[in-house]
């Protein structure tokens, strides 16, 4: 396990287990929202997005033969999943993924914690009807999207080089933890 791809809903826990991950396995985290996101949550146009995505996973191959991709899009799923010995599917009931955006977007919000491309989240986007703007609305309309696609790559050939590692709950997930280098 040297290049991992991490898919799931927004909210299942893409980025906290990337990190544990990462170090465990000594090689980088690229992180794709922080290359998609720039200022005012502005887009990166697909094809610059693209080039930013190979020039990262080439540098982390370059310096630590590896890294650890949290993320969901499928501009670039060619490029990351496509190359991953890894798959991990972080596959939460909805209730629990919005029950843990809710929590990580209400704590961003109030303590105005920068993300990606130093933007914050703010409260009054979880009342936006638009889920342009609100996350949780966005979790919610896509949940079974993701479910669909993955399970499609799972059972087809899109993933059939790759281990697939397909968690279904914490309990899975907090048992997936131990089985990490340290």
């Amino acid at each position: 396990m040297r290049r991992v791809a991490i898919v799931g809903s927004s909210g299942a826990g893409k980025s906290t287990l990337a990190d544990e991950l990462a170090t465990g396995l000594c090689v980088p985290v690229v992180e794709l929202d922080a290359l998609m996101h720039g200022p005012d949550w502005t887009p990166t146009p697909t094809p610059e997005f693209r080039s930013k995505v190979a020039v990262a996973l080439t540098a982390a191959d370059e310096t630590s033969d590896g890294w650890v991709v949290p993320g969901n899009y499928r501009t670039v799923a060619d490029i990351t999943q496509r190359h991953a010995d890894t798959i991990v599917w972080l596959d939460l009931p909805r209730r629990v993924v919005m029950w843990r955006l809710l929590k990580r977007s209400v704590h961003r919000s109030i303590t105005r914690e920068a993300v990606w491309g130093g933007n914050r989240e703010r409260l009054r986007d979880l009342f936006s009807r638009s889920p342009e703007r609100n996350v949780l609305l966005w979790s919610w309309q896509h949940h079974d999207d993701y479910r669909m696609v993955y399970r499609t790559y799972a059972d087809g050939e899109f993933w059939a080089h790759a281990t697939v590692i397909h968690l279904r709950s914490s309990a899975d997930i907090d048992s997936f933890r131990g089985t990490l280098p340290r």
